[in-house]
């Protein structure tokens, strides 16, 4: 079969692969720059291959509905430069293929569905906490988008000013999920880098207190098989158990299921695929549109 091409759009970086699967993708990586000087980059190891399809996930917002005149576009996005940028198109232009086009964080959902922790689940969430929150759900077998797009890092949480003080760093909202637990919030909370706190430092209780009451919340919701939590701030090893632990509290035994009463290690996961989620999630986008 022909190589499928992947594009993971970042703020920071642009991660780009050449490959039909997880076993043989070739990636290269560029930092975000301007679009100009951007897309040439990635179009240009992209021509590298005779490519069947793309598949970009992007950061956002961006215009998912393919009706729309502003489809595959990034939309209001403050990072300079890039907002009304026509990512998807320009791509398809350049390439002369078909291109298929998702959130960042839907994209991650996908390659872990596709190849990782969600293999033969219908029904999977993905929630990634770093610079920011995002989360992104395949229901159904089918990514989840609605309106526009889910934007689970901006629901809001039980927040106790007895026990926590700190008002957030969300621009918009203050002490929503990403304003009291994005890597920016513990920094800002405990005049501290995350990667610098000690493991028994009283900000990953906190910080497991408060991924815990999302999750709990997003499972009620959604009801996902299986829960994956990516991103910088969970490398900390010790988060796991504490998030799972405070999980089943939140639960008080409602949810009568065995995967969330006794195989709760194998119901919130870490990505199998590490941090080539989003590259294959890009990865499964073009296999979509490639048909």
């Amino acid at each position: 079969m022909k190589a499928l091409g992947g594009i993971e759009a970042g703020g920071t970086k642009f991660v780009c692969g050449i490959g039909t699967g997880a076993h043989d993708l070739t990636i290269a990586r560029f930092p975000t720059t301007t679009p100009d000087e951007k897309l040439a980059a990635v179009i240009g190891f992209l021509r590298q291959a005779d490519l069947e399809a793309v598949g970009i996930g992007s950061f956002g917002p961006v215009d998912l509905h393919p009706e729309s005149s502003t489809f595959g576009h990034i939309t209001s996005t403050p990072k300079p430069g890039w907002a009304n940028c026509d990512l998807a198109g320009r791509v398809r232009a350049a390439l002369g293929v078909p291109v298929g086009f998702e959130t960042d964080v839907n994209a991650a959902a996908l390659g872990e569905a596709r190849w990782g922790a969600g293999v033969g689940l219908s029904d999977l969430l993905y929630l990634t906490v770093g610079t920011g929150i995002g989360g992104g759900a395949i229901a159904g077998g089918r990514v989840l988008h609605g309106l526009v797009h889910p934007e689970m890092g901006h629901i809001r949480i039980p927040h106790d000013p007895a026990r926590d003080p700190f008002q957030g760093v969300c621009p918009f909202h203050g002490d929503c999920l990403e304003g009291l637990a994005s890597g920016p919030a513990i920094r800002e909370r405990w005049k501290t880098p995350p990667e610098a706190l000690p493991s028994d430092h009283p900000a990953w209780a906190l910080e497991a207190h408060y991924l815990a009451e999302a999750v709990a919340n997003l499972a009620l919701t959604l009801s996902p098989e299986r829960i994956v939590l990516g991103g910088g701030v969970m490398r900390q090893a010790q988060m796991f158990p504490m998030i799972r632990e405070e999980f089943t509290r939140f639960l008080h035994a409602y949810v009568r299921h065995p995967a969330v009463e006794e195989g709760i290690g194998d119901y919130i996961v870490a990505p199998k695929l590490g941090d080539s989620s989003g590259i294959l999630g890009a990865l499964a986008l073009a296999e979509q549109a490639a048909g």
